[in-house]
């Protein structure tokens, strides 16, 4: 008969593992959750706008213009709550997103329409 070590055999999370990821979450910098968030929503816009390995197999504007929207109001909103070491990289990232929207649109937007443009301005490409 082998022996098994408690790491091999999977176990349903009880209540003290969400009160373990509770404590792991009340540590974490509210800075840090927001540039996490920007991320997420920067990589999830460029998959949408076709700008990875797999180009355009996962390509949907409209959703890209979502996500670009959404990432503009969360920079717009966290501006003064998080340092400009962490601002500057994602609103050039965002800067970039959208003259790739503009780019990928085979109708663009007006200037000052573009997705996330009412919180950054016109994006001319």
């Amino acid at each position: 008969m082998s022996e098994t070590s408690p790491s091999d055999t999977p176990e349903t999370p009880g209540p003290t593992d969400f009160d373990a990821m509770t404590r792991d979450i009340a540590e974490v910098p509210a800075v840090e959750v927001i540039v996490t968030v920007a991320v997420n929503l920067m990589s999830a816009a460029a998959v949408k706008l076709g700008l990875t390995e797999e180009g355009d197999k996962y390509k949907d504007l409209d959703e890209a213009r979502k996500l670009v929207h959404a990432l503009a109001g969360l920079l717009d909103a966290s501006a003064t709550e998080i340092s400009s070491f962490h601002a500057a990289p994602l609103r050039d990232g965002l800067k970039s997103l959208q003259l790739a929207f503009r780019e990928a649109s085979i109708v663009p937007d007006e200037p000052g329409q573009g997705p996330g443009e009412k919180y950054t301005g016109a994006i001319y490409g």
